[in-house]
């Protein structure tokens, strides 16, 4: 009986660690919800926690709902979180998307050594490595051009399949897309 009783508390001890664990990483998972299904991308605070907690703090104030996927190129990622001018709430201005960011201050950038495969997320910005802000790409394929220069926030751990369905954009316009697809919601945690 007491053997029993020491198996049950142990099995009891489990599944309360295991309920917290699962708990502290739901709290790094980024739900965004497109027209065909969810994508989930797990965070990686522990080589990018400012863009991290900036991300996170945006999406929990709703800023990225109904953001355009402005920037979509074939083989290559599909870029959003333009929260300024990617709006689709306010009517999206496409000759600005892509330029602005949030009323946040700009990060320093958390350059890693994690490479940027497919399903990797990463940080926008201009040629200033310290301007990343609110937008991000989802990498549709590897870019090892980009390892070391901007900063890796994520990858996708569900829903690669919805990411490859987002409207792709003109080549001959840097991928600019007209009527773009958007991130209906963007939640923290699954």
């Amino acid at each position: 009986m007491k053997i029993l009783q020491l198996a049950f508390a142990g099995a009891l001890a489990l599944a309360s660690f295991t309920g917290i664990a699962l708990a502290q990483s739901n709290d790094n998972l980024l739900t965004i919800e497109l027209k065909d299904g969810p994508v989930v991308i797990e965070l990686r605070p522990d080589i990018a926690p400012k863009h991290v907690q900036q991300i996170k703090e945006l999406a929990a104030a709703g800023e990225y709902d109904n953001v355009a996927f402005h920037r979509v190129i074939q083989g290559f990622m599909a870029q959003t979180g333009d929260v300024q001018y990617g709006d689709m709430k306010e009517g999206f201005r496409p000759e600005l998307a892509g330029t602005g960011g949030s009323s946040k201050p700009d990060l320093p950038a958390e350059f890693s050594n994690v490479p940027f495969e497919r399903g990797t997320v990463g940080m926008a910005r201009s040629q200033d490595p310290n301007s990343a802000n609110s937008q991000f790409f989802i990498m549709f394929a590897p870019g090892d051009f980009l390892n070391g220069q901007y900063t890796v926030v994520g990858k996708v751990v569900e829903g690669m399949e919805n990411v490859d369905k987002i409207k792709l954009g003109d080549e001959a316009s840097n991928g600019a897309v007209t009527d773009p697809d958007r991130m209906i919601s963007v939640k923290v945690g699954k």
